[in-house]
């Protein structure tokens, strides 16, 4: 197989998980500080207080990178390293930091991708309702816009968020990631909603200061497969479709919430999270077998009327979801 010559060859990271020096340089603290510092959270009880002390370490570290051969390097940026509140003033000593990384990245042939978001949200502004609230989606253009402008002139490839379903589903359904909230589905189904419309008001303002930029989002995919062909494993098929993957492709690519996502018709439209984009990473995070089973006799769930795109605009709430709040992805999405 030959790949063309502008193909990237790369590695990635996150800022939490490589960085270190979470209380150094007027870095804030993040919502991933709180959660890992909880025992029982984390493996072991680990932290990011250190990791592998990349912000210590980072030219010998793009030193490594060039002798791997790699032509790429995908990172994130810490917000609260940035803006420690979340909003305001900006901390010279943060973005001095990521330019000196892309400079040598830059010196040693490596192309610089430059993650936004990767789930690492200041604590200021959780306190102020987080990703459960507009405002930090507003809050989230203004950071894109000041990096693009700090960076555009040397970052061309901008991915806005990380996994936007692992930030949704797994801090606000699961539990299992920051800010470990279990079992609120209608809090998963704000956060996701705020977090394509971040991406959606982030990408007119990266262009505008980098009018060459490649801009858009990395998402966790998870091929479905039928393990028979009953009508109700085929129907168990799409529900795990619609809830693992095309929560987020569908307002990306088509504007608009999948038919029954919500447990009505018809899907809500988002096209304020619908930019054009230039490029999109996925991941393949795992593959699943479904089969289904009959499902019990049910009463109709009252079906609230649609959000359109211009009530988004004006600041009307995420789609509400219908159904009842449970703990796990496989019962959330088996059910319609």
């Amino acid at each position: 197989m030959t790949f063309p010559s502008e193909f990237l060859w790369g590695a990635a990271t996150s800022a939490y998980q490589i960085e270190g020096a979470t209380r150094e340089d007027g870095r804030g603290s993040s919502i991933w500080d709180v959660f890992a510092a909880e025992p029982g959270r984390t493996y072991q009880g680990q932290t990011g207080e250190v990791a592998i002390d990349h912000y210590h370490r980072m030219e010998q570290d793009v030193g490594l990178m060039a002798e791997l051969g790699l032509n790429a390097y995908r990172f994130s940026i810490a917000w609260p390293r940035i803006l420690p509140e979340g909003t305001g003033q900006a901390n010279p000593r943060g973005l001095d930091f990521y330019s000196r990384l892309v400079d040598r990245l830059l010196e040693q042939g490596i192309t610089p991708v430059a993650t936004l978001y990767h789930w690492d949200l200041p604590l200021a502004l959780f306190e102020r309702g987080g990703w459960r609230s507009r405002d930090t989606a507003l809050a989230f253009a203004d950071y894109a816009e000041l990096l693009a402008r700090h960076l555009g002139d040397r970052v061309r490839w901008w991915v806005t968020q990380n996994e936007p379903w692992c930030a949704a589903y797994l801090g606000y359904g699961d539990g299992l990631h920051a800010p470990g909230v279990r079992g609120d589905a209608q809090a998963a189904v704000d956060v996701g909603h705020h977090l394509l419309l971040g991406h959606g008001l982030a990408i007119p303002r990266i262009r505008a200061q980098a009018p060459a930029a490649r801009v858009g989002a990395a998402l966790n995919l998870f091929p479905i497969f039928a393990g028979d062909q009953r009508p109700e494993t085929l129907r168990a098929v799409q529900r795990a479709d619609r809830f693992h993957n095309r929560w987020f492709l569908d307002p990306l690519f088509r504007g608009e919430y999948p038919a029954g996502l919500f447990r009505y018709r018809p899907a809500t439209s988002t096209s304020s999270a619908r930019r054009p984009t230039s490029s999109a990473s996925i991941t393949i995070t795992a593959g699943a077998c479904a089969r289904g089973r009959a499902p019990p006799p049910r009463r109709r769930s009252r079906r609230p009327a649609a959000t359109t795109t211009s009530a988004i605009c004006r600041g009307r709430s995420s789609p509400r979801w219908a159904g009842k709040s449970t703990r796990t992805a496989s019962t959330w999405c088996s059910r319609s």
